[in-house]
């Protein structure tokens, strides 16, 4: 069970944007503001195994206004090699340190830099997961 849940964390951090943005998305679900579920696809900017990993968007984002009424999210990262599925909460960053660490290369598409008063980072901060790697599957809380 723990060389499952290492190596899912291995594959997260492999594909967060830190680690060599080229492309690589997951789905982030949330309660819609309406009530009904949404998903987007986003890059992760980094992560640490399962325990956390962070977004960036703007702060009038859809992602932003839906985590005011209700920090709940899952995250899923997926291929035909493996499924990792996580449930927590988002929360909001907008302290200058957070703003430079998470910043990558790509995201001068959506704000003119860290410092860009209408950009902020999202931290996901895992309660529960369901993952399905090396063809074995396992479910638990952190």
């Amino acid at each position: 069970m723990e060389s499952i849940i290492k190596k899912a964390g291995e594959i997260i951090e492999g594909r967060a944007a830190h680690k060599g943005y080229n492309g690589q998305y997951c789905v982030l679900t949330q309660e819609d503001l309406d009530g009904r579920l949404t998903a987007s696809v986003v890059t992760p900017s980094k992560a640490e195994g399962l325990q956390w990993l962070t977004f960036c968007t703007g702060l009038e984002s859809n992602k932003c206004k839906r985590i005011r009424r209700d920090s709940r999210a899952a995250v899923c990262f997926g291929s035909e090699d493996y499924s990792i599925t996580l449930k927590g909460r988002l929360e909001i960053l907008t302290d200058a340190e957070s703003r430079h660490e998470h910043w990558y290369d790509g995201m001068e598409n959506h704000a003119s830099g860290p410092d860009d008063p209408g950009y902020c980072v999202l931290r996901f901060r895992t309660e529960a997961y369901s993952l399905f790697v090396d063809w074995k599957e396992i479910s638990g809380v952190l």
